[in-house]
This record gives C-alpha cells, structure tokens and sequence, in this order.
C-alpha cells in the first residue's frame, strides 16, 4: 500500500519542479519512482527533510538543493502518523517533524501520502511527538504535562533518541486532540518546546492507499 501511495504521488511531480522530499517509509517508494523518471529525462531539484531522506535521494541519483538557493518549493510530498478529517496531522514518528516542517511550509502545495490506517476521526491515537531542546527537558516534561497528557522521553535501542537537530522527543499521549490549533499554540509557548508534530491547515490533497486501491481526498 505505501509502494502504491508513492509511486501515485510521483504523477503530480512535473519536469522542472523544485520539490520538498518528506521523510518516512512511504517516501521511500516515491523517491524510488522518482529516479526511475530521472533516468528517463525528468528534470526536478529536491530539498531533503531529513538525512535518512537526504540518503535515499542521491541513492536514487535525485539532485538536490538548499534554501540558500531556492527560497520557494513548487511542491512537498511527505507522510503522516495520522490524518483527521480537516486534513490536521500528526508527524513525527520518525523524529524528523522539525525538518519536516521547514521545509513544507515553504511548498506552494503540500501532498500528504499514507495507507488507510492513518485515517482518523480524531488526533491523538497516536503519541504527539514534541522536539525538546535537552537542556531541561525533564522541567520541560513537566511543564507539558501540565496541559493534560504523558510526556515520555524516546529511546532507540536503550538510548535517547537524538534528531537530526540534536534535540530530544517526547512523545506526549493525550486522551484525546480535539482542538489541534490552540494544542499546537499552547505548546509553543512552553518553555523548552522547539516544535510539535500537529501540522495545521498545511495541506489539501492527501493520498491513501489501501486494500481497495489509492484514492485521492481533497478539501
């Protein structure tokens, strides 16, 4: 299901798009499709969200950039954790929402691609990945608990898990995320808080692949 995400989210790319390159298992299968049609002629620049990503597109022979040359993308693809019916994320699972972020928010369209699984009608299901800065994060633990949920410092392989920014995640378990825009403000303001996974009003085409072939959903 993410191959076939992918590999349909790689028809809206056109010859000399510069791109935003998301990150995670199902950008995998867009960045491979992606050098196929490189090896064909297709004339595209991309800018990478994190260094896993960063990886996968020169093993694809995709060309890459930076925003001290190209300040505006023509188009982000990038995965999500979950999808709510506003079309409100959560990212994150992969430690990169940071990277993420910066990078679609300056793509002039935003394409979200996942199986059916991430489908929800509400946020929250998922733990809220929350970049910390570490100095502190243990007061910042608490100060985020504070707004109604468990903060839990991530770990790979018994140690902290360190993003590509040197910071730490917590990964933050509310009952529920009803009000995804006031969550995302309360929690910037929280001493310590570098970013969150909440991306609000970012997108409006999301495609989901599941056992009954890929859809597209727009708003």
């Amino acid at each position: 299901m993410k191959k076939a995400a992918g590999e349909k989210a790689a028809e809206y790319v056109e010859d000399g798009m510069v791109l935003g390159l998301g990150s995670g298992s199902t950008v995998y299968w867009l960045l491979k499709k992606l050098g196929e049609r490189v090896q064909q002629g297709l004339t595209i620049k991309g800018i990478p969200s994190s260094i896993r990503t960063e990886g996968w597109a020169k093993e694809f022979n995709i060309p890459l950039t930076d925003f001290s040359e190209v300040p505006l993308l023509d188009l982000a693809i990038d995965g999500a954790d979950e999808v709510d019916p506003d079309f409100n994320l959560t990212k994150g699972g992969g430690g990169s929402l940071l990277r993420e972020k910066l990078v679609d928010i300056q793509a002039k369209q935003l394409i979200i691609i996942a199986d059916e699984s991430k489908l929800v009608g509400q946020l929250g299901e998922f733990p809220l990945p929350v970049e910390v800065v570490p100095f502190g994060w243990e007061t910042t633990a608490e100060r985020i608990a504070g707004l109604g949920c468990t903060p839990i410092l991530r770990k790979k392989n018994g140690d902290i898990f360190i993003t590509n920014n040197g910071n730490y995640i917590l990964d933050c378990k509310f009952e529920a995320i009803s009000n995804p825009k006031e969550l995302h403000k309360q929690l910037k303001l929280v001493l310590g808080v570098v970013e969150t996974g909440l991306f609000i009003d970012m997108t409006n085409t999301v495609i989901i692949a599941g056992q009954d072939g890929v859809k597209v959903l727009t708003k």
